[in-house]
């Protein structure tokens, strides 16, 4: 290396040091440095955690009660800490259109989810919900590493999807509704994480407050006799923080630094979560052959990987502040004053 490039290299060193010292004192900067994966996990997660909660409530509350209680708690949450509607006035026709539609999706997502787990195992409805997911994943896939991660997934789901339809023809429609409208909910979210008009969270908080205007109609008076019962609104406020706002909120800041494509692939992670929490929550234990499905998917996620991060350079102090600064443009995520 010439002399010349070593006063340029200190500089850096010497930036990228001071970047990461300040991001250490200071734990929103710190949480921006961590990887996109790690968001997601926190997302698995609780997306099936709240909903296992949701299952103990159905026994004060009806599904769609519950449903509504989740979806207007979240917004309040979102509400008090983002404040979405002083933004509103800047964005265009098309974010506005994006918003509608992903507070539409959560409405009636949220009710058929909960109708169906009322009918149906937790894990059963969440390899029903991992199907259509895998078709948005292929479409995205372009490489023979994650060509063999799809290959192992869907023998894996369709292991898990051990469902008789003579049992509860009900539930059993009411999950693929719910599927149908989570592959949707993935491509409008991806979209909303992209949005240069408005930051992340502050576009998942909008539209949840859309989704108490839609939910409402279809829950409202379900969930109205909660109103005296300081147990199920208590309850119902603990699903929705566990369901719609940590989950969603970990979302944002996975799709904001990854591809449609391979967050849809990480999803099938969730099936082997559900199952887990089933066990441990509501005692719901699956068969040797459901557990041989669950190793098929988890061995799915372990075999993909993502093309940027193989072409990821070392490159010591200066590269990570890099890599620490591009994720904190990707995140978006704004301080309210």
């Amino acid at each position: 290396m010439s002399n010349a490039a070593t006063p340029s290299a200190s500089r850096r060193g010497r930036a990228a040091a001071g970047w990461i010292g300040r991001s250490s004192r200071d734990g929103r900067w710190a949480a921006r440095g961590l990887p996109p994966h790690a968001y997601f996990v926190g997302s698995a997660v609780f997306h099936y955690l709240g909903p296992a909660f949701a299952v103990l409530l159905f026994a004060r509350v009806s599904p769609l009660g519950v449903a509504w209680l989740r979806i207007v708690s979240a917004a309040v949450v979102f509400a008090l800490w983002r404040k979405p509607w002083r933004r509103l006035a800047d964005i265009d026709r098309q974010t506005r259109q994006l918003l509608v539609a992903l507070g539409g999706v959560f409405a009636v997502m949220n009710s058929c989810f909960y109708i169906a787990i009322d009918r149906l195992p937790l894990g059963t409805v969440a390899a029903i919900e991992f199907l259509p997911v895998i078709l948005v994943a292929a479409i995205g896939v372009r490489s023979l590493r994650n060509g063999l991660a799809l290959a192992l997934a869907v023998p894996g789901v369709y292991v898990l999807t051990d469902v008789r339809l003579a049992s509860e023809p009900l539930g059993i429609a009411f999950a693929f509704v719910n599927a149908g409208l989570f592959a949707l909910y993935i491509v409008l979210a991806h979209r909303l994480s992209r949005s240069r008009e408005l930051g992340r969270i502050d576009g998942l908080a909008a539209a949840m407050l859309i989704a108490t205007v839609a939910i409402t109609p279809i829950g409202g008076w379900s969930a109205a006799r909660a109103i005296v019962d300081p147990v199920a609104i208590a309850a119902g406020i603990g699903v929705g923080v566990a369901s719609s706002v940590v989950p969603y909120v970990c979302d944002q800041l996975a799709m904001a630094r990854l591809s449609r494509s391979t967050y849809s692939l990480m999803v099938s992670l969730l099936p082997a979560t559900a199952t887990v929490i089933g066990i441990i929550v509501l005692a719901q234990f699956p068969s040797w052959t459901e557990l041989l499905g669950v190793g098929l998917v988890v061995a799915a996620v372990a075999v993909h990987r993502e093309r940027s991060a193989e072409k990821t350079p070392a490159g010591g102090a200066a590269a990570q502040a890099t890599v620490f600064a591009r994720a904190e443009d990707a995140l978006g995520v704004v301080d309210n004053q």
